[in-house]
C-alpha cells in the first residue's frame, strides 16, 4: 500500500524556522514530483512547494519564496519542507503528495494521486 507520512509539524512562535518531513513508501519515489499543500480551517487547500522527479526544478507559490524551500533525497524516499521567518498566517494543516509525470499541473491539487494525514503548524503571534 502507498503511504506518505508527514511528520516535525507543532507549535513554534512568530519568526522560528521549522523543518516537515514525508516518508514515502509503496512507491518508485524517485519517478514521483512530490508537492506540499496546507489548509487552513474553513479555507480551500493552498499550493505550498513541488519538486519534480528529477530534483532539478522547483515550483513555489509566490508568497512563499524566499522563506520556504523544498528538497528531496531520493535514497531515503522521502522529501522535506524547510520552513523560515513563520507567520501567523502560516498556520494550517501541511500535507504532501504523490504526482505520476505528466499527470496535471504541478501547482493543482487535481495532478496528485496520492495523500499524507498531514501536519499541523501553529505559529503564535
Amino acid at each position: 500500500q502507498v503511504q506518505l507520512v508527514e511528520s516535525g509539524g507543532g507549535l513554534v512562535q512568530a519568526g522560528d524556522s521549522l523543518r516537515l518531513s514525508c516518508a514515502a513508501s509503496g512507491l518508485t519515489f524517485s519517478s514521483y514530483t512530490m508537492g506540499w499543500f496546507r489548509q487552513a480551517p474553513g479555507k480551500e487547500r493552498e499550493f505550498v512547494v513541488a519538486i519534480r522527479w528529477s530534483g532539478s526544478t522547483t515550483y513555489y507559490a509566490d508568497s512563499m519564496k524566499g522563506r520556504f524551500t523544498i528538497a528531496r533525497d531520493n535514497a531515503k524516499s522521502t522529501v522535506y519542507l524547510q520552513m523560515n521567518s513563520l507567520k501567523f498566517e502560516d498556520t494550517a494543516v501541511y500535507y504532501c503528495a504523490a504526482a505520476q509525470p505528466y499527470s496535471g499541473s504541478a501547482y493543482s491539487t487535481l495532478a496528485y494521486r496520492y495523500w499524507g494525514q498531514g501536519t499541523q503548524v501553529t505559529v503564535s503571534s
